[in-house]
């Protein structure tokens, strides 16, 4: 037991640091190569804080653990809204003045909607996998076009501009992202062994430690990036870093299982997971689109009632170990 927890606790630290660097070195040579300050705010960003949870859906796929795959994915997009959304929205109310992040905002809400319909009969097969996947390429097509096609300045892309000031040589951002790449599979691989042996060792189902260590340990890179670009005033980043992992996390990530190694899905995530990635996704459109009346923006009181809502369901989880 002793083993499998410093192991799980190292790996977290190393996944955690690596995919920020990740995501350094994916936009740097992104930003050398030409891309949009927007394009890669809308896809490298989501991808790279996705990274560790992609990587640990295949790992725990590849040997068999389809429960501790799925409950990193649904579990990850509940610490990602409730938790993480949670705690920057308490640190400093989140203003939502981009117009592709409202554009984006219903994308995970449809996405939970797709999920919810393809685990209805309680399995996740290499039909369900490949019609996940397509849908994240469709989305990120949809997304990039809606990028280049904007004809106004968009806040999201000034943001992006700031956080991206600084050049970096082509050769500096390739050996970042080939250094926080290999130390990502290393780490992964590292944390799946430790959370199956814990799993085993308490007794609980691969999924609820899915749910629960996994998710919140994958999610750190999220939590890191949102809380550092509140606290820098540039909200739209902090919010699209969510959103676009969700998204990731929903198509990208459950996927992966499905593609790898089809079977059954228990019946709690039908019948109490999905319901819970569904209703926050409500809560988040409903939060942060605003209106006429109601400019989009999730203040502490909405942060306070998701982080609630959080340590609701990880009670609600622990109860059932």
């Amino acid at each position: 037991m002793l083993l499998p927890a410093g192991a799980l606790i190292v790996s977290l630290l190393v996944l955690t640091w690596s995919a920020e660097r990740f995501v350094f070195g994916a936009a740097a040579t992104a930003r050398t190569l030409g891309v949009s300050p927007l394009i890669i705010g809308v896809t490298i960003v989501g991808f790279g804080t996705s990274a560790p949870e992609l990587l640990i859906s295949a790992f725990a796929a590849w040997q068999g653990n389809t429960g501790l795959a799925i409950g990193n994915a649904l579990g990850s997009n509940i610490t990602n809204i409730a938790l993480i959304l949670g705690i920057t929205a308490l640190i400093t109310p989140l203003a939502v003045a981009s117009r592709t992040v409202r554009r984006e905002l219903p994308v995970p809400l449809l996405c939970a909607l797709l999920a919810t319909a393809l685990l209805w009969d309680r399995s996740l097969d290499m039909l369900d996998g490949s019609l996940l996947l397509l849908a994240l390429i469709t989305v990120l097509v949809g997304l990039v076009r809606a990028a280049r096609g904007a004809t106004r300045p968009d806040v999201l892309e000034t943001e992006m501009e700031a956080e991206l000031a600084e050049p970096v040589p082509l050769t500096r951002a390739l050996v970042w992202l080939l250094v926080s790449l290999t130390l990502l599979l290393l780490s992964a691989r590292v944390l799946v062994w430790g959370a199956v042996s814990i799993a085993h060792t308490l007794g609980a189902s691969d999924l609820i430690i899915g749910l629960t260590v996994v998710a919140i340990g994958t999610s750190l890179p999220e939590l890191a990036a949102s809380v550092a670009s509140a606290l820098k005033q540039e909200h739209d980043i902090a919010l699209g870093n969510v959103i676009g992992s969700n998204i990731f996390n929903l198509l990208g990530v459950l996927g992966l299982p499905g593609l790898m190694h089809p079977g059954s899905v228990p019946d709690a995530v039908v019948e109490r997971d999905m319901p819970v990635v569904l209703l926050l996704s409500v809560a988040l459109v409903a939060m942060a689109y605003g209106g006429k009346r109601r400019p989009g923006r999730i203040n502490r009181l909405e942060g306070a009632v998701l982080l609630s809502a959080f340590v609701a369901y990880q009670y609600l989880l622990i109860q059932q170990v």
